[in-house]
């Protein structure tokens, strides 16, 4: 069988992608899974391995669909947006750092739309470089959106056997309250059941999060169980979905952890990243569904402050790698 190919758009050259896109490819384990391709500049590249003092050889890939290399001769589609590395500052934020940023992502796109990649791990990009460079995106999830011509993408975390679907994410806690409606907790609970069946899990258990302690102990400490959470379990349960709950926050991660629960719905941004990040802050993976293809990443930004000082950990890189190989090749897109 024609081994698994995922792409690995290198992110921001001024930030940590670059070292721990390195790093974590240069792992024998990696390629126990399938063929990583490295997308960016080899000159910067080739500076960052030589700083690290890397063993590994760099492999200029010339025809995308036919992509070889071996932990010591790593695959790089050079992109040549930086061919020179005057220009480049390790740790700043530029213009030229955004839009070459950009540029590597959309190859990887081209790529995973093409057929010729399953999938894409991406590295750290800065916003604000996105900013300085003009480009119309706030990050990576609407910019892989727009270039795939997905309507919709969801964020999952996933780690062991915990995965967590987001109700809402970048919200004030009180707009999160403030915003909880049946409706829009039942399209979560639908998008959770969608998410599962798109990786061969039509029948999986999912779980919505209380919001109160104890899920509000029959109101005692608030009503937002009882006039939201209950019914919208109630309506998903009405279509079919396997669902229970809400399940108080304090314990539903942690039976997600055993298994009892094949995903979480949390039900605003810290209640999940908490759980999952205390449990292992380097191992958690973001995956993106809804899109034609699957996307993982690491977790963290571009830590200016650590870039190509050979200290940047490539756990979390290795992790959302080994995810993609793993989630890719069972993904069917919804």
């Amino acid at each position: 069988m024609k081994p698994t190919v995922i792409a690995v758009p290198m992110g921001d050259p001024a930030g940590v992608g670059p070292e721990i896109a390195l790093k974590a490819i240069a792992d024998p384990e990696i390629w126990e899974h399938g063929i990583p391709l490295l997308i960016g500049d080899l000159s910067v590249l080739t500076e960052v391995s030589r700083r690290l003092g890397l063993s590994a050889g760099l492999h200029v890939v010339e025809n995308p669909s036919a992509v070889t290399g071996s932990p010591d001769a790593l695959p790089v589609l050079d992109l040549n947006m930086i061919p020179d590395l005057s220009v480049l500052q390790p740790g700043k934020i530029s213009a030229l750092a955004g839009k070459a940023s950009v540029a590597y992502i959309r190859r990887a796109v081209d790529l995973c739309m093409s057929g010729m990649a399953s999938g894409v791990a991406t590295t750290p990009i800065n916003k604000e470089a996105l900013k300085a460079a003009r480009e119309p995106y706030i990050g990576h999830t609407e910019m892989l959106a727009d270039m795939s011509g997905a309507s919709k993408s969801y964020t999952m975390f996933i780690v062991d056997r915990l995965r967590i679907l987001f109700h809402s994410r970048h919200l004030s806690l009180k707009q999160a309250i403030e915003k909880l409606e049946c409706g829009d907790v039942v399209h979560s609970i639908e998008t959770a059941a969608k998410c599962l069946a798109s990786i061969g899990l039509p029948a999986g258990t999912i779980a919505l999060a209380a919001l109160n302690p104890h899920a509000s102990d029959g109101g005692l400490f608030g009503d937002e169980e009882a006039r939201v959470l209950v019914p919208a379990v109630e309506k998903a349960k009405g279509k079919g979905i396997n669902v229970v709950g809400p399940v108080p926050a304090d314990s539903v991660f942690y039976f997600g952890l055993q298994g009892k629960y094949d995903v979480v719905v949390s039900l605003y941004h810290d209640q999940g990243h908490i759980a999952s990040k205390t449990y292992d802050f380097y191992r958690t993976v973001s995956v993106t569904f809804g899109l034609p293809f699957i996307r993982t990443s690491v977790d963290h930004g571009t830590a200016f402050d650590i870039a190509w000082k050979g200290i940047a950990n490539p756990v979390s890189m290795k992790e959302a790698m080994l995810a993609c190989f793993r989630i890719a090749p069972l993904y069917r897109p919804f």
